[in-house]
């Protein structure tokens, strides 16, 4: 019953939308000298995956993994979330992402909110929320992204004071056998509770195959499995999921 639900919501956001995309469409215009670059874009979609793991951490059994993504010159809004469906009682999670982009480099400011807390509360000692910084750039054949957390509800070191934690990601992409590929590993530098870590320590090696289908050129549906082991704390996951995005 409770899968029947969200699929129910889906649908109605998904009719929704699709109506109010119809209705805002404007007559063709013959002058292509507007850049694509210059309009504003926007996507919306939703991924079902059987459990919820990041940087080699296990956060949640099956759910449901809405996104809203707001776009404009290289500078994009996006809203992200978790719900749980096997486990109801585990946290629900909004992350709201400001970044820009250009040409292969990337900056980004996010905000982690558990529905656990109050999303008002912003007093530093009692917030739900966790504010963290990334960096990055995309060399093509290789992808580099450093994340801290400067702000909220952050973990802290053996002496209780702020880790500031961080996170280190190299990803890879590549296509073999007409999949879509990409390997990652993911570190920590330091030791901090937020990634259970007691120092140096490498929670993520994993390996992702994706194939995306196009309906009238207009859905696409994606579909993913990676298999992702976190050294640190000897466990192995296998993640599958599918998507639907407009």
């Amino acid at each position: 019953m409770i899968m029947k639900k969200y699929l129910l919501i889906l649908t109605a956001l998904v009719s929704i939308f699709h109506a109010t995309a119809k209705d805002s469409q404007a007559p063709a215009d013959n002058d292509n000298s507007e850049s694509t670059d210059n309009k504003i874009t926007a996507s919306l979609g939703v991924d079902l995956v059987n459990q919820y793991i990041w940087r080699g951490l296990y956060l949640g059994g099956v759910g449901v993994q809405p996104t809203l993504e707001v776009g404009y010159r290289g500078l994009s809004l996006s809203a992200w979330g978790n719900i749980g469906i096997s486990k109801p009682e585990e946290n629900k999670e909004i992350d709201l992402t400001l970044s820009y982009e250009f040409k292969g480099f990337s900056i980004s400011v996010t905000d982690y909110w558990l529905s656990e807390g109050n999303f008002f509360n912003w007093k530093s000692n009692s917030t739900p929320h966790v504010f963290g910084a990334s960096v990055g750039y995309d060399f093509g054949v290789l992808a580099a992204e450093w994340f801290t957390n400067f702000a909220g509800n952050d973990g802290v070191k053996a002496n209780g004071s702020r880790a500031y934690s961080s996170y280190f990601m190299l990803s890879a992409p590549f296509t073999l056998g007409g999949l879509d590929w990409t390997g990652s590993f993911g570190f920590t530098p330091w030791e901090t509770t937020y990634y259970e870590t007691r120092g140096f320590a490498v929670t993520e090696i994993g390996l992702k195959a994706a194939k995306e289908f196009t309906i009238k050129n207009r859905f696409r549906i994606p579909i993913f499995g990676k298999l992702c082991a976190n050294p640190c704390s000897e466990k192995l996951y296998f993640v599958f999921g599918a998507g639907f995005y407009i």
